[in-house]
């Protein structure tokens, strides 16, 4: 049996009869990432050593100046994982490394603007509901976004030492088709135009200034 004859009438194909909620007119199979479970993790770091990669400026004159860093993207790379069924419970220890790219900014001793790349890696260990075990597997996902307010130059590695402020968000997710109600197609209303409407207050003077009964008396 097929998608549509398991879920659908014969009568009318994809509709929905005898709903009592006005406006529905089918059901709808949609694909989507089903998260199962998430959780935040909000980590200070000091005095973490910052690999510089990707050096923007070919030969910089050390030392050089911390100017900031942040991540580069909102996706981590996860390493390293391994999930832990609970006997006792439905959730699950989940253990991974989480790998975050940055972008570093620096000026170097002649003054000179440059940027590189580096990584910030924080192990995780953490409890999270992980569904049974089906065909579709589910993944270990990473949101994060990290910030370095403050650094300084270590000769010996001519990286940095920063203090890291590091947000992780873990999600158990599963690519899936979910079956909800629809109430039909989206209506695009026309975008309005952009003006700065420079000209406004001139053009709600009126044409001819009004006229205006004298009270002077001579």
């Amino acid at each position: 049996m097929s998608f549509y004859s398991n879920f659908h009438s014969d009568k009318c194909p994809g509709a929905i009869t005898g709903n009592p909620l006005n406006g529905l007119v089918e059901k709808v199979c949609i694909q989507a990432e089903k998260i199962f479970d998430a959780g935040i993790k909000q980590t200070q770091l000091e005095n973490y050593a910052l690999t510089l990669t990707d050096i923007s400026i070919e030969n910089p004159t050390y030392p050089l100046t911390f100017v900031s860093a942040r991540s580069t993207s909102a996706q981590a790379t996860v390493t390293n994982l391994t999930v832990e069924r609970q006997a006792d419970k439905p959730c699950a220890r989940v253990q991974a490394t989480v790998s975050v790219p940055l972008e570093v900014l620096f000026t170097d001793a002649n003054g000179v603007d440059g940027s590189a790349t580096a990584t910030v890696s924080i192990n995780q260990d953490v409890l999270l509901y992980v569904p049974a075990p089906s065909i579709i597997p589910f993944t270990v996902q990473a949101v994060v976004s990290a910030v370095a307010p403050d650094g300084t130059f270590d000769a010996t590695t001519q990286g940095f030492n920063v203090s890291l402020c590091v947000t992780v968000i873990l999600k158990i997710a599963m690519p899936v088709e979910l079956l909800i109600p629809s109430y039909g197609y989206c209506v695009i209303p026309p975008a309005q135009d952009y003006s700065q409407e420079v000209c406004a207050g001139f053009f709600e003077l009126p044409l001819y200034p009004q006229t205006r009964p004298c009270a002077c008396k001579g």
